[in-house]
């Protein structure tokens, strides 16, 4: 049961204070695995082993030091559960996608493209100068559907399994896939590591979360077919359940051709249904938040029977 407090303190600490407005840890952290890339990556000749095997280094210089202080602070008389408490807090962003994805919204409904492309371009990585409004609003419905896993239900998930320590590692580990995890010439193997580890730990959890997406929408049938048929085919193991699924909740016709970095990809089809347009953004917003509640729900009945 105190885990389940916990994780519905934070989750209401999130809904009313957001993330920290300056000096998140996490830029802080963004910093020094810089500085650790600076230092690891080595000359432009090195074979593609070896430059796995210093992107290897340079995770476990990173994460292991702040996995053991935050499993050890969280074991501290008195000041311990302060510690879990705030670490999950700063784990979860569930507002910030909030306001990301309203912000995008407002812009659309509003009629300015120029302003809902430069908002979009915030949350996403493909190229959003050219996109109309259809493009803006997929692109942001499905930003949503996918960071509903990885900036908050994989945070309850290692938290829930593991403390402070889980969501410390589950944390660190998303945001250094999110600087290294690309297949580009610098990355693709030094970025290895980062990216393993990161599908690792996400599997289960964006499973979960692709299980609660179907639960908490209007269409659960739907969902679970687009699960099913649609998301082998998607490029990320864990991305494909969680955004299939949600599409198909939503009763969405999303994924597509989309291009990165001025290259077309041609991306299978997610979900059915009508193209998403400014109202939908809404929709899967509230989709995700109807989604948490069902977790924290799911959380207390276990520590309730587990009590």
């Amino acid at each position: 049961m105190l885990t389940a407090l916990l994780c519905l303190g934070a989750a209401l600490l999130d809904r009313l204070l957001g993330e920290p407005r300056r000096q998140h840890p996490l830029i802080g952290f963004g910093w020094l695995a810089q500085r650790v890339e600076a230092l690891v990556y080595g000359p432009p000749e090195l074979s593609a082993a070896a430059r796995r095997e210093r992107g290897s280094i340079a995770v476990i210089l990173l994460l292991l030091p702040f996995t053991v202080a935050a499993g050890l602070l969280a074991w501290l008389p008195l000041i311990g559960l302060a510690v879990a408490l705030g670490l999950l807090y700063l784990a979860l962003g569930a507002r910030s996608l909030t306001e990301h994805a309203e912000a995008v919204a407002t812009a659309l409904q509003a009629g300015d493209l120029a302003l809902a492309r430069e908002k979009v371009a915030l949350m996403v990585s493909r190229d959003a100068a050219d996109l109309d409004e259809e493009g803006i609003s997929r692109a942001t419905v499905e930003s949503v559907l996918e960071n509903g896993c990885d900036a908050i239900f994989g945070a309850l998930f290692w938290f829930a399994l593991a403390g402070a320590a889980g969501v410390v590692l589950y944390r660190l580990a998303n945001t250094l896939d999110a600087l290294w995890g690309y297949r580009t010439p610098r990355y693709l193997h030094f970025g290895w590591a980062a990216a393993r580890l990161d599908d690792g730990l996400n599997w289960l959890p964006a499973r979960l979360t692709a299980l609660s997406y179907a639960l908490a929408g209007s269409q659960p049938a739907l969902a679970w077919r687009c699960w099913r048929e649609q998301a082998p085919f998607w490029k990320s193991p864990n991305a494909g359940p969680v955004m299939a699924a949600g599409a198909g909740a939503l009763g969405l016709a999303l994924g597509g051709p989309a291009r990165y970095h001025g290259q077309w990809q041609q991306r299978p089809p997610l979900g059915e249904g009508l193209a998403p347009c400014a109202e939908d953004i809404g929709r899967a917003v509230k989709l995700v938040q109807r989604a948490l509640w069902l977790w924290l729900a799911v959380i207390f009945i276990g520590g309730w029977a587990f009590a």
